[in-house]
């Protein structure tokens, strides 16, 4: 799968102070400087020249003494770097049963260097653990030869609720489907491409929480409540992503 073309080259560093802004702003509405520096115990003085930085590729606006916020090219750059570290930490505390807290400083370490195609990959895992009724026998060599990871792979017979026409999980769906104000869960992004690569950006990665809040007359495009901010998706992402209601309807 090609690389999603960037037209921002950011240091970790930078990156690192979009997902604090981010994660700020998203829990109390706000960043400020001294803010920000707490969170990434580091000193005030070193965090005013980030923000000039990003405010001049136009990621935050930012003025000094003032709050900072995020443009809507920020959000996008902080999201691909939290979906990055969700994805991440899932694998070392859920998969490789480390600590939440190792986790965390591994996904910090790693997440910056992984690429769109090792971001595919991870999420192609945790597609197939939520999706394979018998994931834990026979894991590795399951997981290498499972259609969900492998399209060249034979269909291996096994009901898994994400098999087209599976009957056995009538709460399967597609985001697009979806009652608004009804949550959801993200089971699998059937997309490839450019297009498989945006959605997991923005963070409709497997387990994240969503629901639909509206649609445009027709359905096209539909908005999303995903990680506390509203989403626009067409009609073509939303029916790419394939999610399980929280209440089994």
């Amino acid at each position: 799968m090609p690389a999603t073309p960037r037209s921002i080259d950011l240091t970790p560093a930078l990156e690192d102070y979009l997902e604090t802004i981010y994660q700020l702003v998203r829990t109390r509405k706000v960043a400020r400087v001294k803010d920000i520096a707490r969170a990434r115990n580091v000193k005030a003085g070193s965090v005013s020249p980030a923000m000039r930085r990003l405010a001049a590729l136009g990621l935050v606006k930012y003025r000094q003494r003032e709050y900072i916020d995020l443009t809507p090219e920020g959000e996008v750059e902080a999201r691909r770097v939290v979906s990055r570290h969700s994805v991440l930490h899932r694998l070392f505390h859920e998969v490789l049963r480390m600590d939440s807290d190792a986790a965390d400083r591994e996904a910090c370490a790693i997440e910056h260097n992984l690429s769109d195609v090792g971001m595919d990959r991870l999420v192609r895992l945790f597609e197939f653990i939520q999706a394979c009724p018998d994931a834990r026998e026979n894991f590795l060599d399951r997981f290498h030869h499972c259609p969900l990871v492998d399209p060249s792979q034979p269909d291996c017979g096994h009901a898994c609720r994400l098999s087209e026409g599976s009957a056995r999980d009538c709460a399967r769906k597609s985001l697009f489907e979806l009652a608004p104000g009804l949550p959801a869960r993200v089971l699998r992004v059937d997309a490839d491409g450019a297009v498989r690569q945006r959605l997991l950006d923005m963070g409709l990665i497997p387990g994240a929480r969503v629901e639909v809040e509206r649609s445009a007359p027709g359905g096209d495009p539909i908005w999303v409540k995903l990680l506390g901010s509203q989403l626009a998706l067409r009609r073509r992402e939303a029916e790419a992503i394939l999610v399980r209601t929280e209440e089994g309807r």
